[in-house]
């Protein structure tokens, strides 16, 4: 069994019992517990479990938010990635509204602009300044305020303004993917999110496999509200299994 394989099992058996003990999965695959361990390692090191003595648990849920800075220079290609593959869903018509989330990945879009001739609006200031690069594009930046966390504009001004918009799609980011949908550390963001979902046409979230089985503070949306996930990765089985009810289309970068 090739090492690849073998890890997506490992993660398989996590989610179903949130632990995983290095001498009993040595045992199911027959091979060594140093081999094991490697496998175990090289999950942690890409956020998908974190490492205890003996083994693994499932991600824990209490990690403290990045800031925008430091996942800016994070995972960058994964996140070019994300953004090629997400690129492929913009509307066929330029003329055709486009929202933005906030975020490190949903920036990555921007170079696939070009030649649009619609709005795009975002509640990121710095995603709006990119995009005025391309000068046929009508730049809309939703009002409130700016949380430093993630330079995303928030709020009760911020979810009214969402409200009265009718967008073609929307581009969202997320921090966490489970069964209890896609969720986000901050309240105040997560009712942005949650506005933004509910007033598009088709819903994509972009979200990197470290985001599978990780649980934060508030769900904005249930894997049902969303009509596209794309990732860098084959979620784990049963959480696949879930997205495959709720009709969500898993498109892995």
């Amino acid at each position: 069994m090739y090492a690849r394989e073998r890890q997506r099992q490992i993660l398989d058996s996590l989610t179903g019992s949130g632990r995983v003990a290095v001498a009993a999965l040595a045992a199911q695959f027959e091979v060594t517990t140093e081999t094991i361990r490697r496998d175990l390692d090289q999950l942690a090191e890409r956020g998908l479990l974190d490492r205890v003595h003996g083994g693994a648990v499932a991600r824990r849920t209490t990690a403290v938010e990045p800031d925008l800075e430091s996942r800016r220079i994070t995972n960058i290609e994964a996140k070019r990635r994300l953004a090629l593959a997400a690129a492929r869903l913009l509307p066929a018509d330029p003329h055709a509204a486009v929202l933005l989330d906030a975020g490190s990945t949903t920036g990555e879009l921007l170079p696939h602009l070009s030649g649009r001739r619609g709005p795009v609006i975002t509640n990121a200031p710095a995603i709006a300044q990119g995009a005025l690069v391309h000068t046929d594009l009508a730049v809309h930046v939703l009002p409130g305020r700016v949380r430093p966390a993630t330079e995303a504009a928030v709020g009760s001004a911020t979810v009214d303004a969402i409200r009265l918009l009718h967008p073609e799609i929307v581009f969202l980011g997320c921090n966490g993917l489970g069964p209890e949908g896609f969720t986000t550390p901050d309240p105040d963001e997560a009712a942005v999110k949650s506005a933004m979902a509910a007033s598009a046409l088709r819903r994509v979230v972009l979200a990197d496999s470290s985001k599978f089985g990780a649980t934060h503070l508030v769900a904005f949306a249930a894997l049902g509200d969303v009509d596209a996930l794309v990732t860098d990765m084959e979620p784990p089985a049963e959480l696949r299994t879930l997205l495959d009810e709720a009709g969500v289309e898993v498109i892995t970068a």
